[in-house]
């Protein structure tokens, strides 16, 4: 419970007012970026840049404003007279303070017209299958992010790698995430391979006939959703091009899109998207357009959505729910449509081209190739005019299969063209945490399959609630980890629970 303020706190006081504020614009903007997506005709994006590009400054003006740094100073100064949780939202403040006005305002406009440009061209690119077309683009943008990356690197005193990945998981380096990929790098090819060879001695999975009516996809996404705890008070299901969360905690909105031939990839889509929406719900009310209140970072966030996603409800007991609610929902039935083979569905393991449609078990692999290929661009190590031949004699190394363009290969993701460098790496850091959290919460809560086969995730959701979500940032993300499961973030559950499921 967050005590009074008293005289001594009138710079904290100032700060957090003017972060409530920052926080309602942001909640703003993401609510317009919701609906860009989803809703808006086409007609109105002209008049929608606009309005989201004055929120984005109106966010930026409130925390450069030479004030907010004295503010600062005078908190941090008297931090000694706040309470926990007051001095842990300082130091959130702070941090967003330093990411909001690291780099000179020059830079930041140069960067987000030259991203706004190659994410235009990545499109046409990866269309029409030409990597030229958008390679000079995208060295503008990887010189703007080396500039920004040092900027930001020399503010924190940090290597330039680490400046980037901080923006997507405070605190984030390349000695936390080296080690745990070397190990994924040196142990999952060859279990792969066990994987693959004992699949192929089993039956293949029968497919579910359709076609499926996205209208009654989805209901049976709804009824999913209820059933692992979404609020549709505080929230809404819709369709967009790609899967995504936005909103703000009290309205959180998510989409899914839907294949008329198979039910389970939309299906799943939403069970991904609502771990992030109940992450977004259980944060602490009483902390609510605080820094301290909001998710931790994007390894947090992703370890939320899999451990849903992966961990419960690719479980077999999750099946024995699933199987009767979507023959129901969807007046489907016969062989293909029981728990066993809808279980065999969610585990088939195959080598793949495309990162979004791996499964769990190869998906490493394409993240950790990413990883090395973007930190060897930033270094400069690799030319760009090399990525397209890096890219498919990496996941040939890795995956044992190659594109054969470079719009399966290089081309594929977004991030890169959009800027985004550093994001990467918590795909799959986020996989190894829920892997973690979801064994703590098997060990605490022993009746736990017998409730997911049943549909009840309350109990599940209570203990992520108390030891993940209302925690908010007032801890490191090893630190929340730590504390939920009693040893800090490894690749050991993640292999663990492979070798359980699939061997």
């Amino acid at each position: 419970t967050r005590r009074s303020l008293t005289v001594t706190e009138n710079a904290y006081a100032a700060l957090e007012k003017r972060f409530r504020r920052y926080s309602a614009l942001s909640g703003a903007s993401g609510l317009l970026g919701w609906d860009q997506e989803t809703m808006m005709p086409s007609g109105g994006a002209e008049a929608r840049a606009e309005q989201l590009a004055t929120l984005d400054v109106l966010q930026h003006e409130l925390l450069s404003a030479p004030a907010v740094s004295e503010e600062l100073a005078r908190a941090e100064a008297d931090s000694a007279d706040l309470d926990p949780m007051q001095q842990a939202n300082l130091r959130e403040m702070r941090r967003v303070h330093t990411n909001e006005t690291v780099a000179p305002a020059d830079l930041v406009e140069a960067r987000s017209r030259a991203v706004s440009a190659c994410v235009v061209a990545w499109r046409d690119a990866r269309a029409q299958d030409d990597f030229s077309a958008v390679s000079g683009k995208l060295a503008t943008v990887l010189e703007l992010t080396r500039e920004y990356g040092a900027v930001k690197s020399e503010k924190l005193g940090c290597g330039l790698y680490d400046a980037l990945i901080d923006s997507y998981e405070p605190g984030g380096t390349m000695a936390w995430i080296d080690p745990v990929f070397a190990r994924l790098k040196a142990e999952l090819p060859g279990l792969m391979e066990k994987i693959l060879e004992r699949q192929a001695a089993g039956p293949a999975p029968l497919s579910p006939e359709g076609p499926f009516p996205a209208a009654l996809q989805k209901q049976l996404g709804e009824r999913v959703m209820r059933a692992l705890g979404f609020d549709f008070a505080h929230g809404r299901l819709d369709e967009s091009a790609h899967p995504f969360t936005g909103g703000i905690p009290d309205d959180v909105r998510i989409t899914t899109r839907y294949s008329e031939k198979d039910f389970t990839s939309a299906l799943m889509g939403v069970i991904h998207e609502t771990g992030h929406a109940l992450y977004e719900r259980g944060l602490p009310v009483e902390w609510r357009n605080q820094p301290v209140g909001s998710s931790r970072g994007m390894v947090m966030h992703e370890s939320q959505s899999l451990l849903m996603e992966m961990q419960a409800c690719r479980a077999p007991a999750f099946y024995r729910f699933l199987a009767p609610l979507a023959s129901e929902v969807l007046d489907a039935g016969g062989l293909a449509m029981t728990p066993e083979n809808l279980n065999r569905i969610g585990h088939r393991v195959a080598r793949g081209l495309i990162r979004v449609d791996a499964d769990e078990v190869t998906y490493p692999l394409h993240v950790m190739l990413r990883y090395d290929l973007e930190k060897a661009l930033l270094s400069g190590d690799l030319p760009l005019k090399d990525l397209p031949g890096a890219w498919r004699d990496g996941l040939k190394a890795s995956l044992g299969v190659a594109p054969e363009d470079d719009r399966d290969g290089c081309l594929q993701d977004i991030h890169w063209y959009h800027g985004s460098f550093g994001y990467f790496p918590t795909y799959t850091l986020g996989a190894l945490a829920a892997a973690q959290l979801f064994k703590a919460a098997h060990d605490a809560l022993p009746d736990l399959d017998e409730r997911i086969a049943a549909g009840d995730f309350t109990t599940l959701l209570g203990w992520l609630v108390e030891n993940v979500h209302s925690v908010g940032s007032a801890k490191t993300t090893d630190e929340i980890i730590s504390a939920a499961t009693g040893a800090p973030l490894s690749a050991d559950a993640f292999l663990n629970h492979l070798n359980t499921r699939y061997l």
